[in-house]
């Protein structure tokens, strides 16, 4: 009768009003449901960060950063602990042992993707693989990114495009050296670009240096491009929206929020028309270029047009942006640190001699795997795994974990635990090599996921950084610009140095 009499009072209210109030009394009924779920289980409930009423922890998270909000409550709370972002309650994992139950052994119960609202719009609805949920849509479109692109036999077709980006990069820098030898060359600037063009032959099947897009009326160059498909959706994925934090006031405008992600989305989609108008053709007309957009088309009774375009989207941003920020800070460590280069130098000299170090030397650079994998460790692109949503009730390490929960894998705590790396805070690549870590098993599931949903382009993405990194070694000696050594900040998704690294390079003798 009680709950009756609430009801009618909250039905006689302003309709803004009672649909606050509903949502809140529904709030209240699903965390009675889930309590006596948990005492049925008879596991324990996850340690909670204590927080504020209604907000919980959103104001100790009010940074871009939270990767590092989390590993340091994790040295109070443990590996695991949960924390509440407003109406949602998220489980945060912060050791390898438990990433890895929740990617591999309790992957049933947590395969689905939790987006927030500017990912839902930039994705597509999870049209792309990265972030879609595991169901036949991912399990195709990752099947064809692989056999056509990223897969051990594919890369191997593929091999002119990443030695002509070795070569580009290597000119360049060259070239600069001889024009200035005394200033400092940007990596970055000659890298991304290379990394940008063979995303676009292995998408699209040709480069381009600029592009008409009939939808805006104007003519892009090429940097443009890279700006409308790589920088601004890398902006706009973590860009908050206050609603995500509280479903039940979604009803209200955030028109700011949504103007700045619509036009993102415009623009991109806008420009990838584009792009993708003349491939297209030559597919219709029975001309394929070898190429991931022809592999698509083949398939144009299983995907949208929509889907067709965000998939290739996502080849090339994905292998524009995370092969470049794990490079550009290997080369800032072996810059810092020159005992670590002379020594990646001298191995390059004793299994190629005076010969270019090429993709077959790599098994027999075990040093240089090991520079790879540690600047993955301390540098991961990518600190917090997508956030992943239990649609089940399930357990983790040895806690009960409702079904509605978010959770969170925190790679930048897990490869800063104490427990597990000796001194995590130091650039150390021996560690690598002292036999005591299996590198491939924590290069799975660690940077590049794990389980099922392992990333597609890890092996793309350690052939062109071991090959740049080698390469760049055994053609230069490097050294950090002056003020370049503190030069540490981050921005954005994927963990990328705030300022491009400065450094003095000269030619090796």
């Amino acid at each position: 009768m009680a709950l009756m009499d609430a009801i009618l009072d909250v039905q006689a209210l302003p309709l803004g009003i009672a649909v606050a109030l509903g949502a809140l009394l529904l709030w209240f009924i699903k965390a009675y449901v889930n309590d006596q779920r948990r005492k049925s289980s008879n596991l324990p409930p996850v340690p909670g960060v204590p927080g504020l009423p209604v907000i919980g922890n959103l104001l100790q998270l009010k940074e871009k950063k939270p990767h590092k909000t989390f590993a340091k409550w994790a040295k109070t709370y443990g590996p695991i602990y949960s924390i509440k972002t407003g109406a949602n309650k998220m489980v945060v994992l912060n050791s390898n042992e438990v990433a890895k139950e929740a990617m591999v052994t309790r992957y049933s119960s947590i395969s689905t993707r939790k987006l927030s609202k500017a990912l839902t719009i930039l994705t597509g609805g999870k049209s792309i693989v990265a972030m879609s949920d595991y169901d036949d849509f991912y399990k195709m479109a990752k099947r064809l990114i692989l056999s056509s692109t990223l897969g051990t036999n594919a890369q191997k077709r593929h091999r002119g495009h990443r030695d002509i980006l070795i070569e580009n990069t290597y000119n360049q820098l060259h070239g600069s050296l001889n024009k200035n030898p005394l200033q400092a060359v940007n990596l970055r600037e000659v890298f991304q670009s290379e990394l940008f063009s063979l995303s676009l032959k292995q998408t699209l099947g040709k480069d381009v240096e600029s592009i008409y897009v009939e939808e805006l009326g104007t003519i892009f160059l090429k940097k443009e491009v890279l700006k409308v498909l790589v920088h601004d959706q890398m902006e706009g994925a973590i860009e908050v929206d206050w609603r995500d934090f509280f479903p039940f006031l979604k009803w209200i405008p955030n028109k700011s929020f949504e103007y700045k992600i619509q036009q993102m989305d415009v623009r991109r989609v806008a420009v990838m028309k584009a792009l993708i108008k003349e491939p297209k053709e030559c597919f219709e007309s029975g001309r394929e270029l070898n190429c991931y957009l022809d592999c698509l088309l083949s398939e144009a009774k299983t995907f949208t047009e929509k889907q067709i375009l965000m998939l290739s989207w996502e080849a090339i941003i994905e292998s524009s942006d995370t092969t470049l920020v794990v490079t550009e800070w290997a080369m800032y460590e072996l810059a810092k640190n020159p005992e670590n280069q002379d020594r990646l130098y001298r191995d390059i000299q004793n299994v190629c001699g005076p010969n270019k170090v090429t993709e077959e030397n790599l098994s027999q650079l075990p040093y240089l795997s090991a520079i790879f994998h540690e600047t993955l460790r301390k540098h991961s692109p990518v600190p917090i795994v997508p956030l992943r949503y239990v649609h089940e009730d399930t357990e983790l390490g040895g806690y009960y974990i409702p079904a509605g929960t978010e959770i969170a894998i925190n790679i930048y705590g897990c490869n800063n635990d104490k427990n597990v790396w000796e001194n995590p805070e130091d650039w150390k690549p021996e560690r690598f090599l002292d036999g005591e870590h299996d590198h491939m098993e924590l290069h799975k599931t660690a940077a590049f996921g794990g389980g099922k949903r392992v990333c597609a382009g890890a092996l793309q993405a350690m052939t062109i950084s071991c090959m740049t990194i080698g390469r760049l070694v055994q053609e230069f000696e490097w050294v950090l610009a002056d003020g370049e050594k503190d030069n540490v900040d981050t921005l954005g998704l994927t963990n990328q140095k705030l300022h491009p690294l400065q450094a003095i390079i000269k030619p090796r003798t």
